[in-house]
């Protein structure tokens, strides 16, 4: 028996992940968690082989959560289940240890067939998803420019980022310059839009 974690925050689509599941008769859903921050307490209590796992959780995201889990539980391996299926996702859940990735549109029968090849040690992502992260560019942003982005693309002001960074405001201005520049974005509005999209913010 496969025994499986389930961490979705609509109630609605964690309850129909859970029926999906539990018809198989060598799967069982031992947990079903909204939160990203409820993940890890209960794996441990409930010693999961899957957890099923989506990126946008509130409290801890699933990637992060994903990556705690393999310092905590290793022996449990993670699918990453969400609409949020873009290559810089992929490429974090990866390095998060993560075993398999699913775009939440896969028919159920791709959910349970990765599941079980999951649990058997395999890894699956979606082909699709696959092939766009192995022709997409790398991120082309400093650690800094991504900061400073971020803490932008969140509303806070530049002198106000200036402060938070111990940076000055026209060096603030310099890094979101820099930034529009290299992502070949109209604006700075812009320049949040493509990464996003690209998993890079």
């Amino acid at each position: 028996m496969i025994r499986i974690l389930v961490a979705e925050d609509t109630a609605i689509l964690r309850d129909s992940l859970v029926v999906v599941l539990d018809l198989e008769t060598d799967l069982e859903v031992v947990a079903a968690v909204g939160t990203g921050d409820a993940i890890v307490p209960a794996a441990l209590r409930h010693r999961p082989d899957v957890a099923v796992l989506d990126i946008d959780l509130p409290g801890v995201d699933g990637l992060t959560a994903a990556a705690r889990l393999h310092e905590q539980l290793p022996e449990c391996r993670v699918l990453i289940l969400t609409a949020l299926a873009r290559p810089g996702n992929l490429r974090t859940a990866l390095a998060a240890h993560a075993s398999g990735f699913l775009a939440k549109d896969a028919p159920a029968r791709a959910l349970v067939d990765a599941v079980r090849k999951v649990a058997a040690g395999c890894r699956v992502v979606d082909p699709a998803l696959a092939v766009a992260t192995l022709t997409t560019r790398p991120n082309p942003l400093t650690d800094r420019e991504v900061e400073v982005l971020r803490l932008f693309a969140a509303g806070v002001a530049p002198r106000e980022i200036a402060a938070e960074l111990f940076l000055t405001v026209g060096t603030v201005r310099n890094y979101l310059a820099s930034a529009t520049t290299k992502l070949d974005a109209r604006n700075r509005v812009d320049s949040i839009r493509i990464a996003t999209e690209m998993g890079w913010l």
